[in-house]
Order: C-alpha cells, then structure tokens, then sequence
C-alpha cells in the first residue's frame, strides 16, 4: 500500500503502560519503515468509561475484552479517515496461533488410554481453584476433546457451579461445543486443517470479524479485510500443513514470503493477540468495579450465575490465578443485562489521579 500510495499511508496503534502488552515500538519501527504517517494512544483503566457504550454497539454479550482497544484505536482512526484496512485473518489462513503449537506437541505426548482414565479419576476428585486440578483433568481428555477444552473458559464441571439451577435447566442440555468435536473428529487425518477450519467457521466470523465490524461501525468507518478476499482464501487452502506449521513456526510461508519486506525482529518476534491489561487492572484500581458489577443487587437477583461461585472466580484472580477472561466473559453479560433489559447505565469505577498528574493523551 505505502508503494502504490502518492501520499504517506495513515496508520494507528493503541499502547498500555504495561511493558507486556505495549507494543508501540513494533508499530513505530513498520511505521518508520513504509515512512506512514503514524498515530498513538496509551490506554489506562479509566479507558472503562466508554464500555456502557461498548455494550450498546456490541449489541449482544460479547465476551472478547479486546473490543475495548478495538473500540478505541477505531475512534483515533475516524479522527483522520473513514476507511482502514485490518490484517485479520492470516492466523486463520496461515496457522498463526499459538494454540495450534500446543496442540502439534500435545499430540506427541499422548498418554496412554488406561493412564488418562486414571488421571480423569484423580482429577475429578481435586476441589475447584486446587493447583494443577485443571492441567490433570486436560491430561486425561484426548484427541478433539483435548484441544476443545483448551478454547474453553468453563468446563462443563465448573457450569455446574457457575448457573443456578434454573439456568441449567432452562438451557435444556445444550451443549455449544457437540458441532466442533464432530467437524474436528471428521479431520484425523489432517488436524491441522480441521483446527484452522473450525476458526475459520467460529473463531473468525463470530468473534474476530465481529468485533472489528461493530467497533469501527460504532465510529464511521468501514474497516475492510484485504486477506480474507476469496481468492487469497481459496489459495491458502491449497497450501500443504507442513508448509504453514513448520519446525515450529507459525505462519511459516506467510513470514518467509514477507521476509524481504518486513524487518525480522517483527517476523522473529512471539505472537500477540490484541489484548489488553485486564488481569493487572482487575487486582488493581479495577478491583471494587468488578465486584461491584457482577455481585450487585441486579445481578444476584437475575437468578443466572451463582454469586457464591462468581466470589470465588473474584478471590482466586486476586490471589494471582489469570481469570480475566472468565470475569470479563461475565462482565459482558451483566452489561449487555443493565443495557438492553434494565435500560440502566453501567456503574463507573472511580479512578483516583494525583494532582497535576493527567491522564495520557493520543500521541
């Protein structure tokens, strides 16, 4: 694009204070590199006042926290134009996801039948939030199921302590996960393939696209998807599994195809998602909001989710175990409840700044 333009290319990119999920210096060095005409903003807890907002245009429980920055860096981007180009897809198309690695050395370590059954038994009898309980009870799955309960935020046993009674009943056995176990089933031979299909068909379009789709929306501006066009798609399906996982590395052609256009350190360097700080703000100066939220009058009186087990997900995060996305899963719930059913704000955390200290501005 910076070769076809006439003009420097406009990008955007959103920073946290927090060195694990900044990534701005990658973003200023491809900027340097294609010479675009660079905007920033540094994201802090308080970035939580927009989300009554960020519920009303998600339109539904959307329990992927990266709409937040999504939300944010597509307001900075409509600030300067009304169409942008997104890079989602290439982990779909070209095996980009960590997780896919996990499952690759899973698969070399499976445990014997008679083993895992064992395992399952002592496992089950381990109590909630116990060190290790969830590894154990993951050693004993194998196969599809394995790889199922990997992309999963509440095991079955744990729903049973989340909802109510009533809740479990009135959703009558329904079991999300019995389409993806029968399609992964179906792709033995090629695993791969079935993993990267079954994003594809879920992962992509209900939650990726999405949130992109919704977030830009929610500031005018149309974010179009130049990898996903048909025919690089149809290409990419062609492309041989060890050509996409290889030694290793993800997205194995795809890097080698750009080596000569990007800089290796941002080829070389580990996969990130578009997280945000989640963990750190909820033990932090976010700690009263979600206890607040998702234990309020409103909430326990829905008869959805046991309060009693949600003080339990809240203790354990405090004590160091990373339940952000659990609680936020949560969170979107009780907003989209306040904002659709209740037609009631969200209650705003209080963020105390020091005098003379500002809150960072885009860049």
């Amino acid at each position: 694009m910076a070769g076809l333009c006439s003009r420097p290319v406009k990008t955007f990119s959103i920073g946290f204070q927090e060195d694990d999920y900044n990534e701005l210096k990658y973003a200023r060095l491809v900027a340097r590199t294609f010479k675009t005409e660079h905007h920033e903003l540094m994201l802090e807890p308080n970035v939580l006042e927009v989300i009554d907002d960020i519920a009303g245009y998600l339109d539904e429980p959307f329990g992927d926290s990266s709409a937040i920055p999504m939300y944010m860096v597509s307001k900075l981007a409509s600030e300067h134009v009304k169409v942008v180009l997104s890079g989602d897809g290439g982990d779909e198309l070209f095996a980009g996801y960590d997780r896919y690695l996990v499952e690759e050395k899973e698969r070399r370590r499976v445990l014997p039948s008679p083993l895992r059954k064992l395992i399952g038994l002592a496992a089950g009898r381990l109590p909630e939030g116990v060190r290790g309980a969830n590894f154990f009870r993951h050693q004993a799955l194998s196969g599809p199921e394995r790889y199922v309960d990997s992309t999963t935020l509440f095991r079955d046993y744990q729903k049973k302590s989340l909802f109510t009674a009533d809740a479990m009943r009135s959703m009558g056995g329904y079991d999300p996960a019995a389409g993806r176990l029968r399609a992964l089933s179906a792709g033995r031979r090629d695993w791969l393939s079935a993993l990267q299909l079954d994003d594809i068909k879920g992962y992509l379009p209900l939650d990726i696209l999405t949130k992109v789709d919704r977030m830009s929306m929610a500031h005018s501006i149309e974010a179009r998807v130049p990898l996903l066009d048909h025919k690089l798609v149809e290409f990419a399906a062609t492309v041989p599994s060890e050509m996409r996982l290889k030694n290793g590395v993800t997205k194995s052609m795809f890097k080698k195809a750009m080596r000569c256009t990007l800089p290796d350190i941002i080829l070389d360097r580990p996969k990130r998602g578009f997280a945000i700080p989640l963990g750190s703000w909820f033990r932090g100066k976010l700690g009263s909001f979600v206890s607040d939220l998702l234990l309020s009058p409103a909430g326990r009186q829905r008869g959805v989710f046991n309060p009693l087990y949600i003080e339990q997900l809240v203790a354990m995060h405090h004590r160091g175990r990373d339940l952000d996305m659990q609680l936020w899963t949560l969170i979107s719930f009780e907003m989209w409840c306040r904002k659709f059913l209740d037609k009631s704000p969200v209650p705003l955390p209080v963020i105390l700044v020091p005098i003379g200290q500002a809150m960072p501005a885009a860049v």
